[in-house]
């Protein structure tokens, strides 16, 4: 069975790394972790990760930061912070800059499966919509070429 996508867990509590990884490799993904923010950036590709589950607060480079970052080489990925000091100010300032949503220490399992299935859904539609929109333009512009070879083609016709 293939995997349903590639997982950054980023935290510096070894046990809330391992809860996460092996959670997430029982959801079928594959889960790849790292210990901060530098860790994380040295191991973050565009496009290698579906998925970026982040730590708040971190030495070196916090989750603030390390979203930032990551938002600047890709916007695709989605991203949720997590922390075990949650305020209004943070969560605003997290989903602001591009966070998709916004956990809470503890969390529970079913939580974090719901908000994950949640966000794949979210990009899906949006992946969809992108679809979409690329056909309508197409036939936004392929009318007028039809119409034009008609025109000629019924002038040719006379």
């Amino acid at each position: 069975m293939s995997k349903l996508g590639r997982v950054l867990v980023v935290d510096d509590e070894e046990n809330i790394r391992e809860v996460l990884s092996n959670y997430l490799s029982t959801m079928n993904y594959e889960v790849v972790t790292a210990t901060d923010g530098q860790d994380a950036l040295n191991k973050y590709k565009k496009g290698e990760f579906d998925l970026i589950i982040s730590d708040l607060l971190m030495p070196n480079i916090d989750g603030l930061e390390l979203l930032r970052r990551i938002r600047s080489i890709d916007n695709d990925v989605i991203f949720l912070m997590i922390t075990g000091y949650p305020s209004i100010e943070t969560a605003v300032e997290a989903i602001k800059k591009g966070a998709y949503d916004y956990i809470t220490k503890p969390f529970h399992m079913e939580d974090v499966k719901l908000r994950i299935e949640r966000a794949f859904e979210k990009k899906s539609l949006r992946e969809k919509l992108k679809t979409v929109q690329g056909f309508a333009w197409a036939l936004l512009f392929s009318i007028p070429l039809w119409l034009i070879l008609g025109i000629i083609l019924a002038a040719i016709l006379k």
